[in-house]
């Protein structure tokens, strides 16, 4: 079965990728993910806040001084719970590359335009082969707008397109008010793609300890909907790449995201849970089932599901809207 594919104008064999994770970390795990044929491997975030601390010393000065602060600098990590400095990150894109015959994107998370940014041109010149920008921003203040939101995205992508050759994705929230047309303003401002869609982990409160304190939730396939959503929605209407992440935990859930309109797959939590063997499992599932049903190629599926093929997109989702409000019985 034909299951080639194309994202970021990179040629993949299949859309199966390994999303952003901490197995990169391990040069043992990328040689698994490799074995197990990932068509591509991103790399997780360097933070912006872990590039403009180490450039003006401000780990140090937090450390001394949390006796002053402490309730605020606990909040963020220490220097060593990074897994990978700035430095550190970038042998890292130059090892993989090394060691792997795949694509390797490499991915900074930030929320400003700033100078941190200029890290996507050392990216591209250790190797990486494309870059994945996740601007992982809460808008808590209530004189920001929407508009004010969606520019300080605009302002980071025209940033890094300014520094780098390489192609662009855009890891996107779920949240903005008008996601389409803001997908169109992100491909206007050059990215080359889109991913569907970061995830905001959210905080659990201790009532004894009265403290706010990280919960992590891996995905399940039911997080897999919302993203389908909105690949149905953007296939067509925008001009590059789609990517899902979140919520594909085998062939089936591939083939879906492929339907609604994604150019690649990528998968973390499933890899996390049963190992990067669990990626090949889902692309023979994705396979066979292609087979099963007299598809020629992955490309004849790709978009078959999305709203471009309804006639009437908007009565098309009202109608499925009221059909389950309509539909439940006690």
């Amino acid at each position: 079965m034909n299951l080639k594919t194309t994202y970021l104008g990179l040629e993949l064999d299949h859309p199966l990728m390994a999303g952003a994770s901490p197995m990169v970390d391990d040069m043992g795990m990328v040689k698994r993910l490799e074995d197990a044929g990932v068509s591509a491997i991103v790399m997780h975030s360097l933070f912006e806040e872990q590039i403009t601390r180490e450039e003006q010393g401000m780990i140090m000065d937090m450390e001394l001084s949390s006796n002053a602060s402490a309730e605020a600098i606990s909040f963020f990590p220490k220097a060593d719970e990074f897994r990978l400095g700035p430095e550190k990150y970038l042998e890292q894109v130059r090892r993989i590359k090394a060691a792997v015959s795949v694509p390797v994107i490499a991915s900074l998370n930030g929320t400003t335009p700033a100078g941190w940014l200029r890290y996507g041109k050392l990216m591209q010149e250790a190797g990486a082969d494309a870059l994945e920008l996740n601007v992982y921003y809460i808008p808590t203040d209530a004189k920001e707008s929407s508009a004010e939101v969606e520019k300080r995205t605009l302002d980071i992508v025209r940033a890094v397109k300014a520094e780098v050759k390489i192609p662009v994705a855009v890891k996107l929230s779920p949240f903005f008010s008008a996601l389409a047309h803001f997908a169109g303003e992100l491909e206007a401002a050059g990215a080359d793609g889109l991913v569907l869609f970061n995830r905001f982990f959210q905080p659990d409160i201790n009532v004894e300890e009265l403290l706010a304190e990280p919960s992590l939730q891996l995905s399940s396939p039911a997080d897999l909907l919302l993203r389908l959503r909105w690949l149905a929605v953007l296939h067509g209407h925008v001009k590059g790449s789609l990517a899902v992440t979140g919520g594909v935990h085998d062939g089936i859930g591939a083939l879906k995201a492929v339907m609604a309109g994604a150019d690649a797959v990528q998968m973390v939590s499933a890899l996390l849970i049963h190992g990067p063997e669990r990626l090949a499992q889902a692309r023979t599932g994705l396979a066979e089932w292609l087979e099963e049903h007299d598809y020629a190629s992955l490309a004849q599926a790709k978009g078959s599901m999305s709203l471009q093929k309804s006639p009437n997109p908007q009565a098309f989702t009202r109608a499925n809207y009221m059909r389950i409000l309509n539909g439940w019985r006690p």
